[in-house]
């Protein structure tokens, strides 16, 4: 949103910026975090599905291009949104095939307390 409104002129780029880079580090964290509870847990596909993105975002941090500067912010502004799209779309991937599975999983808990309990 916040690069959508720079981009129209609707905020200045100092604010979008500030906005953008304070929840960058929270976002890689999180990421990381949710990464490490899979691979924990022992959900190994979902932890395969995550790597990608975790690896993506330590090399980004790595090379110090995490943050979006505020002097080339409107040079950047349609990669950075492509960027974002793209996070978005695996993050929901991620949530859909969590849920997949949660579903999946309490299914086959109920069938099996129903088969326990008609025998």
């Amino acid at each position: 949103m916040s690069l959508a409104d720079l981009e129209f002129d609707c905020i200045n780029p100092y604010d979008s910026a500030s906005q953008i880079n304070k929840v960058i580090v929270p976002e890689f964290v999180l990421q990381g975090s949710l990464c490490l509870l899979f691979l924990l847990s022992g959900h190994w596909l979902m932890f395969l599905f995550c790597v990608p993105n975790l690896y993506y975002n330590f090399r980004l941090y790595q090379r110090r291009q995490h943050l979006i500067d505020v002097t080339e912010v409107f040079n950047q502004i349609n990669r950075e949104k492509k960027r974002r799209l793209i996070k978005v779309v695996s993050v929901v991937g991620l949530l859909l095939m969590s849920l997949f599975w949660m579903l999946r999983s309490a299914l086959e808990v109920d069938e099996r307390l129903l088969t326990v309990r008609s025998s």
